[in-house]
């Protein structure tokens, strides 16, 4: 076991890869990183499935048993989620001891309604519904965008019982928006008698920020907006979870919505790769990072004092921003469409790849 993120996982942080490919299932990749550096837990979006899918021919084959065994009945999107189901139904097997070791707080996957449904409310809970069911796996979550017209789908499906993975968060304000759709969610299900145990993860975007403000400001104030919003959101999460309202659902048995760090893989090349898993290193919370960045810091990274509980100097820092001409609230707005719009690009990218390799591999079937 790595010595450095040993560390974090004692902290009482779980490191989570935010990385999937058949390769990586097929090869051991992921099961060696199980065993080498406490990574216990997986996430995914369109863009990692673009890669994943477009690159070499790990999935022709798969692709082309489906084609032919569903031809003309399943269209491309369906058959996507066959696919990326497959692969994480995989991975949740991979985790599947550390969800039963830590009672279904840890041990987790993650798979993304499409992200063509951003704006379609009702049409995000249907998908939940039935990617929750079509994956069949206690560890695995439903990632579904804390924006807002995902609020209500977020608070609906944990009524409904399906864990989530709130995804597109990068403010204090769309964290604590996520948090109160999750309580609502509990607490309609115990107004019902129906268990409260739902759990969930709430990720907060870090390093686009910084990328997002890297020729607007100040040499002293480059890599730090994102360390500073993260902070502030600590501080939230820490106060909501020593709040009256949260201990009343605790003490009823709910678990807490943990704060996910996502993003957090630098995109300076001028800063260390570690850079901000050795800033956001903090109890009751999950750091979901690229590979490259979990190497890294297993190699030459270093954790000081945890995150400070009361913000620390998130607010100066903030203020220093804004005397730059930085609109944090409209910021935090444009990198949530932005991400958005980035999600559903890659979205349609992968779904014309996975068009034109049926189209391909159908074609040289038939000959």
């Amino acid at each position: 076991m790595n010595a450095n993120t040993q560390v974090l996982h004692e902290l009482g942080q779980s490191l989570w890869i935010d990385n999937i490919s058949r390769e990586t299932l097929q090869d051991g990749s992921l099961a060696k990183l199980i065993a080498e550096y406490s990574v216990t837990g997986l996430t995914s979006n369109p863009s990692i499935f673009e890669k994943a899918m477009g690159q070499g021919e790990a999935y022709d084959e798969a692709i082309a048993d489906l084609a032919r065994s569903t031809s003309g009945g399943r269209g491309i999107e369906d058959l996507f989620f066959a696919l990326a189901v497959d692969d994480l139904q995989h991975a949740a097997d991979l985790f599947k001891p550390v969800h039963e070791a830590t009672q279904g707080v840890d041990g987790w996957v993650s798979l993304e309604v499409s992200p063509l449904l951003v704006h379609d409310t009702a049409g995000t809970i249907e998908a939940a519904a039935t990617l929750h069911s079509q994956a069949a796996r206690k560890n695995l979550f439903i990632k579904i965008p804390g924006t807002p017209d995902g609020i209500p789908a977020i608070e609906q499906a944990i009524y409904q019982g399906i864990p989530i993975n709130v995804t597109l968060l990068f403010s204090c304000e769309h964290y604590l928006a996520a948090a109160q759709a999750y309580l609502r969610g509990i607490e309609r299900r115990l107004d019902e008698g129906k268990s409260p145990v739902v759990e969930s993860v709430a990720s907060l975007f870090i390093s686009r920020w910084d990328a997002g403000v890297k020729d607007r400001v100040s040499p002293q104030l480059q890599n730090r907006l994102g360390i500073a919003i993260a902070m502030r959101s600590y501080k939230a999460y820490r106060e909501l979870l020593a709040s009256e309202r949260w201990q009343k659902l605790a003490a009823a048995g709910a678990h807490p919505q943990r704060l996910l760090w996502a993003s957090t893989g630098t995109k300076d090349p001028k800063v260390p790769e570690s850079l901000y898993v050795e800033a956001l290193a903090a109890p009751d919370t999950v750091n979901t990072m690229p590979e490259k960045t979990l190497k890294a810091f297993a190699s030459d990274g270093r954790v000081g004092a945890p995150m400070p509980v009361d913000g620390g100097d998130a607010e100066a820092v903030l203020d220093a921003f804004r005397r730059e001409g930085v609109d944090i609230d409209a910021l935090a707005a444009k990198l949530q469409v932005d991400g958005g719009d980035a999600f559903a690009k890659s979205w349609k990218t992968l779904l014309a790849g996975l068009a034109d390799k049926v189209s391909q591999l159908t074609t040289s079937s038939s000959r």
